[in-house]
């Protein structure tokens, strides 16, 4: 678990970096030098005792699930995927996205079953088996790390499972979303011990973040 002391937050890189400042500045939770910008990996505020961890996206819940972080704020989807255990306390509402199933437009099939034994592209491959096995669909799961899009367009997959939001992506490579699997937003989520010795502080912290959502 991170310093005794410190409340220690594991931001990610990127999009949601941001929201997330923007959101605890609010309510007072920063530091001097919290930017984007900042190549600095870690940010002491040593007069609140608010320590901050900028990382890659996927690995925010990994630091908080060993607690290197008490705390950490990030998308569903990373959460659903990484299966790590920790504690998820708010849905903090921003980075509205949707995890769904795309198929090139002139493949498209009458029913989803119909898809069933095919091939699937995907970051998102646990996530993805969890949907298509509720759906009593056995399905064949190819991990791509980046442009999910290229997977039918180059024949390596007959469709998708990616993360969505406007859908202009899908349209200029002539896939059609089939169904939606999730709606997903930014969390703040907690390592298991910390919440219990630091209760007091994260409990205080939740409830300031509740007023403003």
């Amino acid at each position: 678990m991170s310093n005794e002391n410190f409340l220690t937050i594991a931001l990610p890189k990127g999009k949601l970096f941001g929201l997330s400042t923007e959101l605890l500045k609010k309510i007072g939770v920063t530091a001097e030098g919290l930017h984007e910008k900042s190549r600095k990996l870690i940010i002491t505020n040593e007069e609140e005792r608010l320590k901050f961890i900028i990382t890659k996206t996927a690995d925010v819940p990994t630091y908080v699930e060993y607690g290197a972080a008490d705390l950490g704020i990030i998308g569903k989807d990373v959460i659903a995927e990484s299966e790590k255990d920790i504690y998820e306390l708010l849905d903090l509402g921003f980075g509205k996205c949707r995890l769904m199933m795309a198929v090139p437009t002139e493949k498209k099939r009458a029913r989803l079953e119909d898809y069933s034994h095919t091939r699937v592209a995907t970051k998102f491959p646990k996530t993805a088996e969890k949907f298509f096995a509720g759906r009593g669909m056995q399905m064949e799961y190819i991990k791509l790390n980046g442009s999910i899009e290229l997977g039918p367009i180059v024949g390596l997959s007959e469709s998708i499972v990616d993360i969505v939001e406007t859908g202009t992506t899908l349209r200029e490579n002539n896939l059609e979303e089939i169904v939606t699997i999730t709606d997903l937003t930014a969390r703040l989520i907690a390592n298991r011990v910390s919440y219990k010795l630091k209760f007091d502080r994260i409990n205080s912290m939740v409830n300031d973040l509740k007023k403003f959502l």
